[in-house]
């Protein structure tokens, strides 16, 4: 980004972008960052690396409800069996994006470059070209709304120096969480025989990314976004279709069937789902419907409406 179009963006942009993003958080000096071997995350070089922790049962279900406010369990079902996480690993590169713009190092609008490696992943993807950039809101918006692959992939190579470094950051995160059955392998959730977790640890995952970053919660209520002249509809179909149901992300690849992670909030109370291993779409979000109705109680007559909130004396606008 050349020094005109830098302070053009600092001066215009960015205040839009935060808008647009409903996100309440102030953003640090506008910057660019460059793929460089150290990356940004001080600990991508010493992060854990992934291990054989078994093999996942090919498109095996799992399901997981918890009360999100206190953590308790609902309902379980082979919660802790291993599986391939697919996109859902996009909430784990979501998560260490916004805590290095927590930190100061990347602000909303600084620019992310994209690599042949970056832009080569397969779909989903934006189709980003190499040598171009793209913003941290917009990369962010596209892996909650879209689960860009090539998205992931840029974010991974910007933070990290390399994917592999990005993902032992990752794993190293996961421990720390308390994710004790999950490896990352990869930023985007694509093939990896290394690349696994639990329906339990997914869960764990998504509380902590609400409960951490919730001025960002509206990304994942997004029915759809605009990016390059194109509009792009949001994976999670239940998204202004059930009420109450207000994020967070879907996953599929062939070994792992149709994943789900959704929170929904009725009459003052929010749970969340975790579904793994669909046999479809249609029937992963009618289970999911099943599972919210059953221990939310029947949707209200009046559909869900306005942003989420998910932590005490937060607003989400």
């Amino acid at each position: 980004m050349n020094g005109n179009r830098l302070r053009r963006f600092c001066l215009i942009d960015a205040p839009r972008a935060a808008v647009v993003a409903f996100l309440a958080l102030s953003l640090v000096a506008c910057r660019s960052t460059e793929l460089t071997s150290a990356g940004l995350l001080p600990y991508a070089q010493t992060g854990t690396p992934a291990i054989a922790l078994g093999e996942p049962e090919i498109r095996g279900a799992s399901t997981l409800v918890l009360d999100y406010q206190s953590g308790r369990t609902l309902y379980a079902d082979a919660e802790d069996g291993l599986r391939y996480p697919a996109s859902l690993t996009k909430m784990m590169t979501l998560y260490l994006l916004f805590e290095t713009v927590e930190s100061g190092k990347l602000s909303l609008g600084s620019e992310l470059v994209v690599s042949e490696n970056a832009a080569a992943q397969v779909p989903s993807k934006l189709g980003l070209k190499p040598g171009s950039t793209i913003r941290v809101v917009d990369a962010a918006q596209a892996l909650a709304v879209k689960s860009a692959n090539d998205v992931a992939t840029t974010i991974a190579e910007n933070l990290g120096g390399s994917e592999p470094a990005f993902a032992a950051a990752m794993t190293a995160k996961a421990r720390s969480l308390g994710m004790r059955h999950t490896n990352f392998a990869n930023a985007s959730g694509l093939p990896h025989p290394l690349q696994v977790s639990t329906a339990r640890d997914m869960a764990t995952l998504a509380r902590a990314l609400l409960a951490r970053f919730p001025a960002y919660a509206p990304m994942f209520s997004k029915t759809g976004f605009d990016y390059g002249g194109r509009h792009y509809q949001a994976t999670n179909k239940l998204l202004g279709k059930v009420p109450g149901v207000d994020g967070l992300k879907t996953g599929y690849i062939r070994d792992s069937g149709f994943h789900l992670i959704a929170t929904a909030k009725r009459g003052g109370r929010r749970i969340l789902v975790v579904v793994m291993g669909g046999k479809t779409g249609r029937e992963r979000d009618a289970y999911m419907v099943e599972l919210i109705d059953r221990y939310l109680g029947a949707a209200p007559v009046v559909a869900f409406s306005g942003a989420p909130s998910y932590a005490p004396g937060i607003a989400v606008e």
